[in-house]
């Protein structure tokens, strides 16, 4: 390729590298970019897995993941040394690890692969082109390598800096959420099933990913308005009068005034649960009397999702129930207390459901 195609295919790039959000199709953009300017036949990038002490394909074209030892092979050289590095005759090259070859049934014939750092200088993988379909890697080959590597590494660090702060808000979506069941009779575990079970409705919706992730980190939010309940109702043995009961209700209530002013999409999706948890589909819940689609969808999933699994929970004032008798009684209340489309969906994943069950259960 000469000289000034490269530049036109690098610049026809520029725009959709720098508009593309999503880490993952950047670096598959990336890879396959890579491949088409250095005309090879194939580029993999790996990334190091520190605690496994491996490195693993990201993106590899043409064959499923790779994973190798950190210190094996030109990418596991290049990896240690933090150096780029050209082999154009493999075989003869005694850093070059066979091992791949023979397992895929692939012929590498020659190699470029150039190291991957974050800001601080630590490894964060190879990337790595194979068989230069006309002649040998050289050294501007090298040089546009490199320079879009910088992409990768900036890729992947950021992706790694949002997986942290993803995981730092979810774990403190979370304890926000158990903040009420500190004095309410109910588990961590319960939460985490009811959030994991209204995922499975989201998904079951075709929503994408990031809703599915939201709903299930929304929903275990439902009852924080029960921390604006006084101890003597919340806690008292036996049946409220309809005073107590009165304001009992109003945690619902309580729970949407504490999120609904986020600008958060998150925690106003959780404002929308925690008022609509207890409505019903026949509009005789409350605080609202809402009917039908007038209650959120967010709200609808909860209720079956809470209600099923607080069924099947055991609690002081009560044995926890059967699954099947916590089945007959949505089919019961089905186009009743609940969205009988949801119910539907809810039943049809049941084999899913009795999974989280079996993995979240409550310690005795």
């Amino acid at each position: 390729m000469r000289e000034v195609e490269r530049i036109k295919l690098l610049l026809a790039s520029a725009e959709r590298i720098s508009k593309e959000q999503d880490i993952d199709k950047l670096l598959i953009l990336l890879s396959d970019l890579a491949r088409d300017v250095l005309e090879a036949d194939r580029c993999s990038l790996f990334l190091l897995d520190e605690k496994r002490r491996e490195l693993w394909t990201k993106v590899a074209h043409g064959v499923e993941e790779i994973r190798v030892p950190a210190n094996s092979g030109i990418v596991g050289w290049v990896a240690e040394k933090g150096e780029s590095l050209i082999v154009n005759n493999a075989y003869a090259d005694s850093r070059f690890n066979p091992e791949v070859d023979r397992e895929t049934g692939y012929k590498t014939r020659n190699i470029i692969a150039i190291p991957l750092f974050d800001k601080k200088g630590n490894i964060l993988g190879v990337f790595q082109a194979v068989n230069k379909r006309n002649g040998d890697f050289s050294q501007q080959d090298l040089e546009i390598f490199t320079l879009l590597g910088g992409y990768a590494s900036s890729a992947i660090e950021n992706s790694i800096l949002q997986a942290k702060v993803k995981s730092a808000y979810r774990e403190a979506i979370m304890r926000l959420s158990h903040a009420a069941e500190y004095k309410d009779p109910e588990t961590y575990n319960h939460i985490v099933r009811v959030g994991l079970y209204t995922r499975l409705m989201a998904e079951g919706l075709n929503f994408e990913k990031e809703i599915c992730e939201n709903v299930m980190l929304a929903t275990p939010m439902h009852d924080i308005g029960k921390i604006g309940i006084p101890d003597a109702i919340l806690l008292k043995r036996g049946k409220l009068n309809e005073w107590e009961w009165e304001v009992m209700k109003k945690h619902t209530i309580i729970g949407f005034e504490i999120l609904k002013d986020s600008s958060s999409e998150l925690l106003q999706m959780a404002a929308l649960v925690a008022l609509d948890h207890h409505e019903r589909w026949d509009g005789k819940g409350y605080p609202s009397g809402k009917k039908g689609e007038e209650i959120s969808l967010w709200g609808r999933m909860t209720a079956i999702a809470d209600v099923f699994d607080a069924l099947l929970s055991k609690r002081p004032y009560k044995e926890p129930w059967t699954f099947e008798r916590a089945i007959d009684y949505l089919i019961d209340l089905k186009g009743k207390a609940f969205d009988p489309i949801l119910v539907d969906l809810f039943l049809n994943n049941i084999s899913q459901v009795e999974e989280i069950r079996e993995k979240y259960k409550d310690e005795n």
